[in-house]
């Protein structure tokens, strides 16, 4: 294989077209500034430690602090266009680390995956989760004061907000007053009441699923296969049962929204409002009060659509401009989270990043066609409100073994990714840096197969560290091929952000784009400007070709200067309305004439 040379990636952005039953293309013209969001766990981004022990405690491991997340770090991101930051995994989760000094009731091995536990098995709604805390009694003011920061340098902050289920050891420390905790006057002898915060599994104790790996790990002496919970409470994926498996929610409760699930259906009593929907509203103008600017809604399609339609409005009324993101993975139902649901944004998982995985991973049934199917279902209707992404915390590392293998397979699949639609891009921490996510961290296994950088550990994450370089964030001890795979996010982004035929421009398909499967190609164009965009999914084979652009766009009299621009480079053109192109294997290229 050829190696890539930052020349071969380009992209456009902010577009939105729909292809009719005739199989025409629908032109549509967006406009609006372009929501670039960075997805980071404070507990891994800001961790210098590097010895990954597998289930290594907190001390022998390191964890990352809210105060890690410095000005030179915020200015490193800025580098990189970004407006938002998602902070993940800021609530307070069980975890098994020792915090019973700080009155934080000890959790659980029994019932927490991994040592440091699932950043969505919430342990308090109202608290910060303490590893992330240099001070553990000033852990909310510390994060105050990255909320302050993070504001400072013109960025804004989004949180997880997960509404649809709780750890088992839920219990609030520093809830407001009047505030009661969820379950506290519950009937627990029946298994569903409108008037319960939590469903029941009535006489039966709660059996903990048999873990084999975590038995034969360093938790094996905190562990028993025991916990007591009488009766049992349904567990977070909806499994109604005393006895959730391994590869359910186990460590989590299902939280009742008043839908009554017996029977094998679903019969809602929303009149009156359940008691779980004023608590979850109350939680979130908690947060949005303390300076948060939006939330991504974990698992969003498991909490009914009439909740988000009752609290988004009220919760905006807080904040105007706050943005509520929803994850989201059943088509059928985008159009009414959106409408009826009131959401801003919805994942695009399901649809575009499948799509692009496939011509990513060089599968063979792989076809660039499956891009322009993604139009025909989300068409101009809602496309531009589509949070398109390649990486995020469950989804597997490009550079991993089990993805793709190198980052730069990953870059046509980039300019895509931005490139449908005015919604946001997100970038997961380390991506831009090629993080390959190969070790064995604990919880999730060996990385080597699953591909993901663990949510369950305390851990360093190597490339990023190499970027973070002991604190100074200036990409230090990134190899050679690691700094110009970031030099293309950087560079990449600011080309999105700042041109204006991608950020308003309107977009039509050329008539030989497809030259094959592995190839697509369009124009973005405002009434001054031109882009053409190329995208060569193929490993193997460069691509020489021209394209025939519409008379209306370059009508060729004399000849003219084209530009790539993310390199700079220019030729002249001398033949009438054809652009010539020449494009490595996994390249693309952003062409203004």
């Amino acid at each position: 294989m050829n190696k890539l040379k930052p020349f071969i990636c380009s992209i456009f952005i902010t577009i939105c077209f729909g292809i009719s039953a005739s199989g025409q293309q629908k032109e549509v013209k967006v406009e609006g500034k372009k929501i670039i969001i960075y997805q980071l766990l404070p507990r891994y981004f800001g961790n210098k430690k590097a010895v990954n022990i597998p289930y290594g405690t907190i001390v022998e491991n390191g964890s990352g602090k809210f105060n890690d997340i410095t000005n030179l770090a915020l200015d490193g991101l800025k580098e990189l266009q970004v407006n938002y930051i998602w902070y993940t995994g800021v609530l307070a989760h069980a975890s098994l680390t020792d915090y019973s000094k700080y009155g934080i009731k000890p959790d659980d091995a029994d019932v927490v995956k991994g040592r440091a536990g699932s950043p969505y098995a919430i342990r308090d709604y109202y608290d910060v989760d303490p590893d992330l805390a240099v001070n553990v009694s000033n852990r909310l003011a510390e994060f105050e004061a990255l909320i302050k920061r993070t504001h400072d340098k013109n960025l804004k902050v989004l949180i997880d907000f997960v509404p649809n289920h709780v750890a088992r050891s839920y219990f609030s420390n520093v809830k407001p007053k009047k505030v009661t905790d969820f379950g506290v006057n519950d009937d627990k002898s029946i298994a569903f009441s409108t008037k319960n915060d939590f469903y029941y599994i009535p006489n039966q104790p709660f059996e903990v699923p048999v873990n084999t790996n975590e038995y034969n790990s360093p938790l094996k002496k905190q562990m028993n296969g025991k916990f007591t919970e009488y009766p049992a409470k349904a567990t977070g994926n909806n499994i109604f049962s005393a006895s959730p498996s391994l590869n359910d929610w186990y460590e989590t409760v299902k939280l009742n929204y008043g839908i009554d699930y017996s029977n094998g259906k679903e019969i809602t009593h929303f009149n009156p409002i359940p008691p779980v929907w004023t608590k979850m509203r109350d939680i979130l103008i908690y947060w949005t009060k303390m300076g948060v600017d939006g939330f991504r809604c974990d698992v969003a399609e498991m909490v009914p659509v009439d909740f988000w339609e009752w609290v988004i409005p009220q919760v905006k009324v807080v904040k105007p401009g706050l943005i509520f993101i929803a994850e989201a993975y059943n088509p059928k139902v985008y159009q009414q989270f959106l409408t009826q649901g009131k959401f801003d944004y919805l994942y695009d998982k399901v649809g575009l990043y499948d799509a692009l995985k496939k011509l990513i991973k060089n599968e063979p049934k792989a076809n660039v066609n499956d891009i322009a199917n993604v139009w025909k279902v989300e068409s101009a209707a809602f496309g531009n409100q589509m949070v398109r992404f390649l990486e995020n915390h469950d989804e597997e590392r490009i550079a991993s073994k089990s993805f793709a293998g190198k980052a730069e397979f990953s870059f046509p699949g980039m300019v895509i990714s931005a490139a449908l639609g005015t919604g946001p891009l997100m970038l997961y921490f380390g991506q831009e840096n090629g993080e390959p996510a190969g070790a064995s961290e604990g919880f999730t296994g060996d990385d080597h197969q699953n591909g993901r950088t663990t949510i369950f550990e305390y851990w360093g994450v190597p490339n990023h560290q190499k970027w973070m370089n002991n604190g100074l964030f200036d990409g230090g001890k990134l190899t050679e091929n690691q700094k110009s795979t970031r030099n293309f996010y950087r560079k990449l982004l600011q080309v999105t952000t700042q041109n204006d035929a991608i950020v308003n421009g309107e977009i039509t398909e050329l008539t030989n784009a497809k030259m094959n499967n592995r190839m697509y190609a369009f124009i973005r164009y405002t009434k001054n400007q031109r882009i053409l965009i190329v995208a060569n999914f193929d490993r193997e084979k460069t691509l020489n070709t021209e394209f025939t652009i519409p008379e209306n766009m370059l009508d060729l009299n004399t000849s003219v200067l084209i530009k790539e621009l993310l390199t700079n480079r220019e030729i002249t053109v001398t033949t009438k309305n054809k652009i010539p192109v020449k494009i490595l294997p996994s390249s693309a290229q952003i062409i203004q004439f």
